[in-house]
């Protein structure tokens, strides 16, 4: 029995206990502090643009105040891709408004310019235009930009982009994060890069990143006693998280790379297998492949998706099943849903294989060697 190996395991290897200690040392152990800060400018640098960011907890935490500042509420609709985990859906129901989940397309697995166009021609035409747009980067690639805002804009509705997953990817050499009116990044321990647990909320309107604060902090009057006179949230990003924040993304680049490699490396010895394909990067996009996915067609490969995770499982290695879509769930069955079935077929097929930058060359040949003895048994 070989060692487990993970899906996505975190990578650590810069300085991250270097600003750890240094949070000890000076006795910031408690949420906000220095290592905030600077992790805050450093992304904001990163990405290349005048943003303002804002660190919260999570991923999900952002996107929930991202739709507040939407002014989302109840009643109101937000129109969503399906193929996305539910940290994606959660918030609009937080906030008691209602989800309409858009399909995805093949080229790209992300959500369907061409049917986001007729939802919205249709919703224009009886004056039931969505509050916004949650627009998710799949799997560490954009969507396709140019398409989509050009709708949205057209019909002045919001883009908030989920870019959760693509922390160092690019459209058109726009970096992830940007396209939208409000973009989040995920910090969770099994993503690209990882503060363990957090997130953050990009803009480019400096009044809503400052109320984002306020809100995430309790939502706290300027007083010298305790005083709220909105209601708050508890939402801020710890300075120790911070601290692995800052040492992770001195690395990005060099994660990215990696786990471009990796891929490469399953490409290149397991496209020719009858039924496997990899998940397309169309034409203008770079994707950090933060997972490596493929899909297979029974038919052609002689076997089914879940026959090869099982396969895996058995000699103690981690796949997974791409997202189940968000309107097959059960929680979301009874909200509406606009597409032609190419989630459901990408979730009936699709696999994530293992794609850490941690991962060693001996490990992906145990994969590829498990998933050629399936073939070629049949």
């Amino acid at each position: 029995m070989i060692s487990r190996i993970w899906l996505s395991l975190a990578h650590m290897g810069g300085h991250e206990q270097d600003f750890i200690k240094e949070a000890f040392d000076t006795n910031w152990v408690v949420p906000l502090g220095p290592n905030v800060d600077a992790f805050e400018q450093s992304l904001a640098t990163y990405i290349g643009k005048e943003r303002h960011v804002v660190a919260l907890s999570s991923g999900t935490a952002a996107i929930h105040l991202g739709l507040k500042i939407l002014d989302v509420g109840p009643g109101d609709e937000v129109l969503c891709s399906t193929l996305t985990f539910s940290a994606t859906v959660n918030p609009i129901r937080y906030l008691n408004a209602k989800p309409v989940f858009i399909d995805s397309e093949r080229t790209t697995w992300n959500m369907d310019p061409n049917l986001l166009a007729e939802e919205l021609k249709e919703r224009a035409a009886t004056n039931r235009l969505p509050k916004a747009v949650i627009v998710v980067d799949l799997y560490g690639q954009c969507a396709e930009y140019n398409s989509i805002l050009e709708i949205c804009s057209r019909y002045e509705v919001p883009v908030l982009e989920d870019a959760a997953e693509a922390l160092g990817a690019s459209y058109r050499k726009r970096p992830a994060g940007l396209f939208g009116k409000l973009g989040v990044f995920s910090f969770n321990g099994n993503k690209i890069m990882t503060t363990s647990g957090g997130g953050m909320l990009v803009t480019d309107n400096e009044m809503w990143a400052e109320k984002v604060r306020f809100w995430a902090t309790q939502s706290r009057d300027s007083a010298p006693h305790y005083q709220h006179s909105e209601i708050g949230y508890n939402y801020r990003l710890s300075n120790l998280c911070a601290a692995i924040g800052r040492g992770q993304l001195e690395t990005l680049e060099e994660r990215v790379r990696l786990r471009r490699l990796n891929y490469e490396y399953y490409r290149s010895r397991l496209e020719h297998l009858p039924g496997l394909e990899f998940m397309p990067e169309s034409e203008g996009h770079f994707s950090n492949r933060w997972l490596t996915c493929c899909t297979i067609e029974p038919a052609l490969f002689g076997c089914s998706r879940e026959e090869v995770r099982l396969a895996l499982a058995a000699k103690n290695i981690e796949s997974r099943p791409v997202w189940k879509p968000m309107h097959l769930q059960p929680v979301f069955k009874a909200c509406p849903f606009y597409g032609d079935g190419t989630s459901e077929k990408l979730f009936d097929k699709g696999l994530c294989l293992p794609s850490g930058s941690i991962l060693t060359n001996t490990q992906i040949n145990e994969v590829i060697s498990i998933i050629k003895a399936i073939i070629f048994r049949k």
